[in-house]
């Protein structure tokens, strides 16, 4: 878990894993506040195709239709659920408010947020807007539903297209609320530096510091960045012996476990690993169980694409759809309110076996390793996983493997039963482990 920003008072204060959205809510309520007032001061005149299909998706259909108008209706009627942090301001109402609003952060990129006191980022603007309401029950409902997960598929594409084209580079600036800013370049900075001073931004990432947005033409070119590996930035650890496995991803610790269960109850509060359900029920998860399970996070300031663990030979790329905001229903308002703060982003478990995500075999050269896997989970809106490598592949210890696009969640390393791993990071530590870096090393 994140470490508590001890500058944010307990009142605004939230557990945020990997800062996709801010633990200041204050960020938040000011991104919140500023969206919704351009939107109902300038509605659409036609809402894009995709929201009036999804629309059309919820009206037709009176189960949806109900669900939905219970999800909101089951946000807890008090500050500050209600209203921004103002106590004046009303946050998202219904269904409809929520496509208007929609229809506005689609045509729109991630960007810093001016909240008086500081500059914060809301790095996942449509988990924002249903932060609340997907920790209802009837939104428990909503999100698990396949005919809506299939809707928002097309919805989170369509803000993907906008995503990779010039237009989104407009927050690539230097102002206040720009990634180049003050904030946003020193955020960037530190999180890559791991809270050292070392290297500026542009000495760590390919870019070109002369040019507009830094070269980047594009918010996915700027989120999908390299880092300067031939220039010596994030070497390879030990690339001639195959008993170090590297880092796959720029990531926090999360969790090592060990004589994993084939099946268990992941949805549950302690949140057990469940191999066949991470697995998406292929036959090869029988090799996993009772091995071990290393899971990291991902920071959104951090390093988004993925590196290969071992050579070896792939042997099976799977993508899984998955759900893309269902979070675990002990998150509910009515067990526990202050559970249902910390929403989606404690329930890292879960999502390894519910989100969107792909799946990544590989047969390892070194036999004390053999077959592997590696998990890339998406996270609400961040859901697009790329794999470069196909089924056959030959690869090497630190090459390119794929990348998350507009953002990432988290992933997972699994070994089979009997394979001696250990010295992995320790949990808890509050700077990321570098990608490529060592992660573990078989006895």
């Amino acid at each position: 878990m994140d470490k508590r920003d001890h500058s944010v008072p307990d009142e605004h204060h939230a557990p945020r894993t990997g800062q996709w959205l801010s633990q200041d809510r204050r960020h938040q309520h000011a991104y919140l506040h500023k969206t919704i007032k351009h939107v109902d001061a300038n509605p659409p005149e036609k809402l894009m195709p995709v929201l009036q299909e999804f629309k059309d998706v919820v009206e037709k259909d009176s189960r949806l239709r109900m669900l939905f108008e219970e999800m909101f209706n089951q946000v807890p009627h008090s500050k500050p659920y209600l209203h921004d942090i103002s106590g004046q301001y009303p946050t998202v109402r219904d269904f409809n408010h929520f496509i208007l609003l929609l229809n506005h952060v689609l045509a729109t990129a991630p960007a810093w947020t001016d909240a008086g006191h500081s500059v914060g980022m809301v790095g996942v603007p449509v988990n924002a807007l249903v932060d609340w309401p997907m920790a209802t029950r009837a939104g428990h409902a909503v999100f698990l539903d396949p005919q809506v997960n299939a809707i928002l598929k097309k919805v989170l594409n369509a803000w993907g297209e906008y995503l990779v084209s010039p237009e989104s580079a407009a927050v690539l600036g230097t102002d206040k609320e720009g990634w180049f800013g003050p904030d946003g370049l020193k955020a960037l900075t530190d999180v890559a530096n791991n809270g050292q001073t070392k290297y500026t931004f542009e000495e760590m990432f390919e870019c070109d510091p002369k040019d507009k947005h830094h070269g980047y033409k594009s918010w996915d070119d700027f989120f999908t960045r390299l880092f300067r590996f031939n220039d010596g930035i994030r070497p390879v650890a030990s690339p001639e012996d195959d008993n170090i496995v590297v880092n796959c991803c720029e990531s926090k610790t999360y969790k090592v476990s060990h004589g994993v269960k084939r099946q268990d109850k992941f949805w549950i509060k302690g949140q057990p690993y469940s191999l066949v359900d991470m697995l998406n029920h292929n036959e090869l998860a029988e090799h996993f169980v009772g091995g071990t399970i290393y899971q990291a996070f991902l920071s959104a300031l951090s390093y988004h694409r993925w590196h290969c663990p071992v050579s070896g030979t792939i042997k099976k790329v799977e993508h899984v759809d998955g759900t893309y905001y269902s979070e675990p229903l002990w998150e509910d308002f009515t067990q526990n309110e202050q559970d249902a703060r910390a929403g989606e982003t404690v329930s890292q478990e879960y999502l390894s076996v519910m989100s969107a995500r792909a799946i990544i075999y590989i047969e390892a050269d070194n036999p004390k390793i053999g077959l592997m896997a590696i998990i890339e989970v998406g996270m609400t809106e961040v859901s697009s996983c790329e794999v470069y490598p196909k089924a056959g592949d030959r690869v090497k210890k630190g090459d390119l493997m794929g990348s998350f696009h507009f953002g990432g969640s988290s992933h997972c390393v699994l070994f089979r039963k009997g394979v001696k791993v250990s010295s992995f990071p320790p949990t808890g530590q509050n700077h990321n482990v570098p990608v490529r870096s060592k992660l573990c090393e078989v006895a």
